[in-house]
């Protein structure tokens, strides 16, 4: 999928994300999404993220390319995470995928 500025491609390759040695999510199956002037994104299926360990937070924002997110929070680590439960028309594969500002690739 992609438009003027993001493109999406499934990604085979195993990815994972560690805060504070916790493993908060690992997955084969994610979603790399790459938008002009960004960092490549990985978006996670949310049966792969320990989201019993993140607490929503109050924080949401909105990106004209992809719709409005929320944002969680791992204790002190404020908006670690962030899930478009409703993207815009084009950006539908990435409703309930979770994205991270860090990950690890193995």
């Amino acid at each position: 999928m992609q438009n003027a500025r993001i493109t999406l491609q499934p990604s085979k390759q195993r990815m994972q994300v560690q805060v504070d040695g916790i493993l908060l999510a690992d997955a084969t199956n994610t979603l790399e999404l790459r938008e002009h002037g960004y960092p490549p994104r990985h978006y996670f299926p949310r049966e792969d993220v320990r989201m019993d360990l993140l607490t929503a937070s109050e924080t949401t924002s909105h990106c004209p390319f992809k719709g409005y997110a929320v944002y969680f929070s791992l204790d002190e680590s404020r908006d670690i995470a962030w899930i478009y439960e409703e993207p815009i028309e084009g950006m539908e594969s990435l409703a309930g995928r979770v994205a991270f500002y860090e990950e690890i690739r193995e």
